[in-house]
Parts: C-alpha cells; sequence; structure tokens
C-alpha cells in the first residue's frame, strides 16, 4: 500500500510539473511581448528582455496613441461593429440553423449543400468588390456587417448542437399550442447557449481583428476607421530606430521607441480586449465545441 501511494505521488509530481512547463511556455510569448512593449526602447535593442521589463516606461503607448489623433475614435468604431456584427450574427446563423436541422423543411438538403460549398468556392476579390459597390456599401457602416452576417461554419456548428435536442421538447410544446418562433425562442435557444456563446466568440473574434476591409471599402470615409486599421497604418509606416541617438553636453538622448517596441506594443493594444472577454465565455466554448460534435 505504501509503495502504491509513493508511484501515485511520483506521479502526481511528474503530472504537476509538466502542466507547470506547458504552462510556462504558453505564457512566455505574450508575456515577453508585454515586456518588450513597456521596456524602453534603446534598452529593449540590447536585447535580453525576457518577462519582465528592465527599463519600465509608457513611452511605446504614448508614442502609438500620440501619433494618431483618431485612434480613439477607431477604438469606438471597432467596439460598435464587433457587438453589432456578433449580435446580427447570431441572429443569423442561429435562425438559419434552426431551420436547417427541422426535419420537414422541403429544401432542407439544397439549402445545406449550398451552405457546404460556400467554403469551398469563392468568388474571389474582384467580384466581391463590384458585389458591394453595386450594393451602396462602399464607405457604409453596413460594409462591416453584412458581408460577414453569415458563415457556414458557424452555422453548421449551430445544427449539430440543435441536432441533439430532443425532438419530444418541440413536440410537447406544439401540443401546448406553441408556435415554431415561440419553440425558438423560449426552448431552442435556451438550451443552445454553450454553441451560441462559442459561435460569439468566434465572431468578436472575426470582427476585432479585421481591418482588410476597412482597407478595401471604407479607407476613405474617416468616421468608419477601425482600430485595427489605424494601428497597421502606424504599423506600416513607422520608421523609428533606437540608433536615432544624439549627444548633447555629454548627455545622451534617444527616441524612446523603435519598431521593435512599437510592434510588441500593438500586438497588447489589439489582443488585450478579447483575451478579457474569453474567460467569461471559456466554460460555454468548450461544452459548445464538443456537445455539438457528437450525436447520441
Amino acid at each position: 500500500m505504501k509503495n502504491k501511494l509513493k508511484k501515485w505521488t511520483l506521479f502526481d509530481m511528474a503530472l504537476v510539473l509538466f502542466m507547470l512547463f506547458v504552462l510556462v511556455i504558453t505564457l512566455y510569448p505574450f508575456l515577453n511581448i508585454l515586456a518588450i512593449s513597456l521596456n524602453n526602447a534603446v534598452d529593449t535593442a540590447k536585447g535580453g528582455i525576457h518577462i519582465w521589463p528592465r527599463d519600465f516606461t509608457f513611452a511605446n503607448y504614448t508614442q502609438i496613441f500620440g501619433s494618431n489623433d483618431r485612434l480613439l475614435q477607431a477604438f469606438l468604431m471597432s467596439i460598435l461593429r464587433t457587438v453589432v456584427g456578433t449580435v446580427t450574427g447570431l441572429i443569423a446563423s442561429t435562425m438559419l440553423a434552426y431551420t436547417l436541422s427541422r426535419k420537414d423543411f422541403v429544401f432542407n438538403k439544397i439549402v445545406g449543400l449550398m451552405l457546404i460549398l460556400t467554403m469551398f468556392i469563392s468568388g474571389g476579390l474582384i467580384p466581391e468588390y463590384m458585389l458591394i459597390r453595386n450594393l451602396g456599401l462602399i464607405n457604409n457602416f453596413w460594409v462591416y456587417i453584412l458581408p460577414m452576417l453569415l458563415s457556414a461554419f458557424n452555422v453548421i456548428i449551430i445544427r449539430s448542437f440543435m441536432d441533439n435536442i430532443p425532438k419530444a421538447l418541440e413536440e410537447s410544446a406544439k401540443i401546448d399550442g406553441a408556435n415554431d418562433f415561440t419553440i425558438f425562442s423560449k426552448i431552442i435557444v435556451p438550451l443552445c447557449l454553450p454553441v451560441i456563446a462559442t459561435v460569439a466568440l468566434f465572431l468578436a473574434v472575426g470582427q476585432w481583428n479585421s481591418w482588410f476591409d476597412t482597407y478595401l471599402y471604407a479607407r476613405a470615409n474617416e468616421n468608419l476607421t477601425t482600430l485595427q486599421y489605424e494601428l497597421m497604418k502606424i504599423l506600416d509606416t513607422t520608421n523609428i530606430s533606437a540608433g536615432d541617438i544624439t549627444s548633447q553636453n555629454g548627455q545622451v538622448i534617444a527616441n524612446q521607441t523603435n519598431p521593435q517596441s512599437i510592434k510588441m506594443a500593438i500586438t497588447i493594444i489589439a489582443t488585450v480586449p478579447i483575451l478579457l472577454v474569453y474567460p467569461f465565455l471559456q466554460k460555454y466554448f468548450v461544452s459548445g465545441l464538443t456537445l455539438g460534435a457528437v450525436k447520441s
């Protein structure tokens, strides 16, 4: 019994050490980026920054926010498009998934096949641009919402989850006089909260990280600029180097930013909002991906 207990203790210790190792290699890249973004640029050029800044400073972030007076407006626009895009995308994807999950829907297979084909076949950038232009969405806020309204992948995930819901619930609701919309809103949606949270995270990340659509369709309208697009412009145009050092009366004067520091600060600015949201959706995210993948 003592030998058995000793073996389990050694196994537990080995497991704990392994999980700590996984934790370290997972967190290290992010901590390294954070440390470089908060470190003096001239000192960063010397190298050797790991998970803690040697010369702490907010100069890198000051440079980013000070170099673009539209950054706050772009931040608010990114929040707006993320919220609106996520809500509308969830409504459209969930309603379509519910329709396709109904066995009495006559065109179930045809619509499902057309939806799947969109995952493999694309019209290309030029036809897409011509379509958006003809719809009058150029320099329009809805250019952020309508093209990303539906995703075949998200619809399939939600539909797979709905297929696991007992049909007896719908049948009993119909006997009580509930119509299809009541069944959808009062029964199906509450039971699908895990997968809805999962898809919401997918949509929010996609909307938040998107900048190419701003570059193509909305860059002429300054009111529609987004955070990712503005940060991309800063990253693309910055030419500050740590070698810009001059001496005056024996004192070293240097720019407090360089391209590496700017890149790391931009990465933190773009990543932190999503990281703050993810912990609240994690439990739904895990269950939403697993429960909808297995049919009973």
